[in-house]
């Protein structure tokens, strides 16, 4: 059995390149082709555009693949999906398609554009919008640079965006939000009812979740005797309980938890300072929930 999987070409490509290293398989590609090699002998990779990744999928071109919630809304089509992954190319967060004007304009609000034109990639999510509030706007598909449309070309944009920064350079501000997306698993209808590359594809986001919730995370173990024990357990922001068993010594017991990297700075002192001794903060690479 092989499992055909489209990774997204473009922006997202290499941040999803490094989640599946991290979650424990490597995917080669080359920048001659469209196909890339994995260290799984059961599943074959295409690099496929992530606006077209729903289209080849629901054809059965594809088992399954990644792409994201704003293209298959777009896309209309008929799709499993499989499960949220929340990353982006720059962050693990969300990422927001925002209805955005010239700064120096006059409009403030949606209605304030009927009769005008907004350029976007997202062409149908953004007629649904304007439809839903009944705003006449001429909706233009855009291939590209939308930022720099408005005003000449353009009177406002309905543009993706995960910080604002690129809109700001461009002298834009965002009116309203039309969409957040994130990235997810999709997958054929045949090829989900299918029992093998049905698990394939569950274990494939088993191992992807776990290697997003280990991002930003780090392990800690620790020793401590009894009686200092509820002190420490104070100190601990534990992912749920932290794992406590009991060491050669009966007084004493060892404690294993995950925190929030960026808490260790603070935590770790305050550790000390409850009386844990043999403190080992250590990195992780999936975090199975």
């Amino acid at each position: 059995m092989k499992l055909r999987l489209g990774i997204p070409k473009g922006s997202l490509q290499e941040a999803t390149l490094q989640l599946f290293a991290q979650a424990g398989l490597s995917i080669h590609t080359s920048s001659r082709s469209y196909f890339a090699s994995t260290g799984d002998p059961e599943i074959e990779c295409m690099l496929i555009r992530a606006q077209e990744m729903a289209r080849y999928v629901e054809h059965g071109a594809l088992d399954a693949g990644l792409t994201g919630l704003d293209w298959v809304i777009e896309s209309g089509l008929d799709v499993i999906a499989v499960c949220d992954l929340i990353y982006a190319k720059q962050s693990r967060g969300k990422v927001r398609w925002v209805l955005a004007v010239p700064e120096d304009s006059t409009y403030e609000k949606p209605e304030d554009l009927s009769g005008k034109i907004i350029a976007t990639e997202l062409v149908n999510v953004t007629k649904h919008y304007f439809a839903e509030r009944n705003v006449g706007v001429h909706v233009e598909f855009s291939w590209g640079a939308t930022e720099v449309k408005p005003p000449m070309l353009a009177d406002a944009i309905v543009e993706v965006t995960e910080t604002g920064s690129s809109l700001r350079a461009n002298h834009l501000r965002i009116m309203d939000t039309v969409l957040e997306s994130n990235t997810q698993i999709i997958a054929n209808k045949s090829s989900y009812a299918d029992c093998g590359k049905r698990r394939k594809i569950e274990n494939l986001a088993l191992m992807l979740r776990g290697a997003i919730e280990a991002k930003d995370r780090v392990g800690l173990m620790l020793n401590v005797r009894k009686e200092d024990l509820d002190c420490v357990l104070a100190v601990l922001p534990a992912l749920k309980r932290p794992t406590i068993s009991t060491l050669s010594d009966p007084e004493w017991l060892a404690v294993n938890t995950v925190i929030e990297e960026s808490l260790a700075w603070q935590v770790i002192p305050r550790l000390k300072e409850a009386n844990a001794q043999g403190i080992v903060e250590y990195p992780l690479n999936k975090v199975v929930m």
